[in-house]
């Protein structure tokens, strides 16, 4: 668990209990829409980037791992439950999910895969109204965020 001189980039799980840096800047960014990633982020698609696997540290601790098929690993947040890693099993490479880095507008999807799983509502979401948040003071206070914060 040596975290790299200088990481390109950082990132962990919502509550912190599992951190990691990458040692080179990530490619190949994509969303993938296919059934297993939708029920592996229990969301409509899921989006990666990826890098070589030796330039992925785990700083804190060390990801669950599910097998969700012969060829795929996901790694998650045991505590929290964050998505944080795909990878072919025999690939030389690994993906985190673009959510779990600490800084996340540094990388833009550049392709689609899966898309023969794509659900209807993605392509009208953009249309959706936009609403300003109505809670009561009270009620903001409930929310107060417990989330590790970006960065170590």
């Amino acid at each position: 668990m040596n975290t790299p001189s200088k990481p390109t980039l950082t990132g962990g799980c919502q509550c912190g209990a599992v951190r990691y840096a990458l040692a080179s800047e990530p490619t190949g960014a994509s969303i993938c829409h296919c059934r297993m990633c939708q029920k592996a982020f229990g969301n409509y698609f899921a989006p990666l980037t990826g890098v070589p696997l030796k330039d992925l540290v785990w700083t804190k601790s060390e990801p669950g791992i599910f097998k969700s098929s012969e060829a795929v690993e996901r790694g998650f947040c045991r505590d929290c439950g964050t998505p944080l890693s795909f990878r072919y099993v025999e690939s030389n490479r690994i993906s985190v999910s673009i959510g779990s880095l600490d800084d996340p507008g540094r990388v833009q999807p550049e392709t689609q895969y899966g898309m023969e799983s794509r659900l209807a509502a993605f392509e009208t979401l953009h249309t959706l109204p936009e609403t300003e948040d109505s809670a009561t003071p009270e009620e903001l206070a409930k929310m107060a965020s417990r989330q590790h914060p970006d960065h170590d």
